[in-house]
């Protein structure tokens, strides 16, 4: 853990950054990428539960916890260790009736049906946990939503299985799957959607996006024009699936 600029970092095993936390807002989201892991909002603005697996600092599960109110969160975090110090370092509030932090295996976190949103930010070595980016596992995760429902991924851009993991992830979502790269870190999210119309309007989701900007403040307009730069569409839509 580190203190500079402003910011609290955390480390896992090394020199690279799993976490941050701006010490004078801790309930922001200080890096670009978890901030644009919240582009899921323009297919599915009102989730209902939301499974996170892998905690790091808690940024995600604390921005869930207060502004999105209506949402339940269970968080699933394989080591004790990064639990202790979200709560001691990071400001992650303790459980309460929306909030359920747990020390486990995320693979066997999944249940059908359990939630409409499951956000997957898991890595060892830098690179996907194995278990975590298998076919099985996708699957599972497909049958974990409801619908509407959104699986959110994150990839490194030099992610040498990206190819790989990511036709997986269409295998088991049936083609259902947006990648977006993110703004400034070095990082691609992939939404696998389920439940929700094979194609949109441009023209929608930029009103859907100036509706979230308002209400987030996070930059969802660029995450349209973000999408336009890895995915198939015309100039009227953006095609999802079929």
């Amino acid at each position: 853990m580190t203190n500079a600029r402003g910011l609290r970092t955390l480390h896992v095993g090394g020199a690279a950054i799993q976490s941050a936390m701006r010490i004078d807002d801790p309930f922001a989201l200080a890096l670009d990428y978890t901030r644009c892991m919240m582009a899921f909002l323009l297919f599915h603005p009102e989730p209902r539960r939301a499974l996170m697996i892998g905690l790091g600092g808690g940024s995600l599960t604390k921005f869930f916890h207060k502004y999105l109110r209506k949402t339940s969160i269970r968080v699933v975090e394989l080591e004790a260790p990064v639990v202790a110090a979200a709560r001691q370092h990071f400001a992650l509030p303790a459980n309460d009736a929306r909030l359920s932090v747990e020390i486990g295996d995320g693979a066997e976190a999944l249940a059908p049906e359990c939630c409409d949103v499951l956000m997957l930010d898991a890595f060892e070595d830098e690179l996907h946990v194995p278990r975590l980016a298998s076919a099985e596992f996708y699957d599972g995760a497909f049958l974990a939503l409801t619908e509407p429902g959104a699986l959110v991924v994150n990839f490194m851009n030099d992610d040498p299985k990206f190819d790989t993991t990511l036709q997986r992830l269409e295998r088991a979502f049936g083609g259902a799957v947006l990648a977006m790269p993110a703004l400034y870190d070095p990082n691609i999210l992939a939404f696998a959607l389920k439940g929700v119309p094979p194609r949109v309007a441009w023209n929608e989701l930029r009103q859907r996006a100036e509706e979230l900007q308002t209400r987030f403040g996070l930059p969802f307009t660029r995450y349209v024009s973000r999408l336009r730069a890895m995915n198939r569409c015309t100039a009227e839509e953006l095609l999802i699936a079929g």
